[in-house]
């Protein structure tokens, strides 16, 4: 299953590693970039956090929070926010709830598919409003941000 630009994102209901109670109707207002990655602490899911952290003041200017989601325990994600120092919520969802819903799970095992990184555009209404099915971890985050800008019409400082 493929979640089609301008269609109702799945709301959620989660808590961070750091302990945040997160919904995307508490969201609401604001753009969210909901990045799904493989494995917390692997060199292309290090560099794709980091690059988001570095980009975090222009997301903060676009009225956007991001949001990384993975399969790994709290207890991981937390030496991962630790190791990468990100301050933005990263999301155990170890029982996979988030991750099907938004049809990122993949293969028999039904464990993130290791092969694509997915990343969620959901605008201020909840809806999506831009899906990449695949991502490179370097230049990721300035690629949203460009896509952030041109959908709200906020021209970002620098990508």
């Amino acid at each position: 299953m493929s979640l089609r630009t301008g269609t109702p994102a799945p709301d959620f209901q989660a808590r961070s590693d750091d302990g945040q109670q997160l919904s995307l109707r508490g969201l609401r207002g604001q753009w969210v970039a909901l990045y799904f990655y493989p494995r917390a602490s692997t060199p292309g899911c290090s560099i794709e956090a980091q690059r988001f952290e570095q980009a975090l003041p222009e997301f903060g200017r676009m009225n956007a929070q991001v949001i990384g989601v993975s399969t790994d325990t709290e207890a991981r994600q937390a030496r991962f926010r630790e190791k990468c120092d990100l301050s933005f919520p990263m999301i155990p969802d170890g029982d996979k709830v988030i991750g099907r819903a938004y049809g990122v799970m993949g293969g028999v095992s039904g464990l993130l598919n290791l092969a694509q990184r997915q990343t969620f555009l959901i605008d201020p209404a909840g809806n999506v409003a831009w899906h990449w099915k695949v991502s490179n971890p370097a230049t990721h985050a300035g690629q949203v941000l460009e896509k952030l800008a041109e959908l709200s019409r906020v021209q970002p400082q620098s990508v």
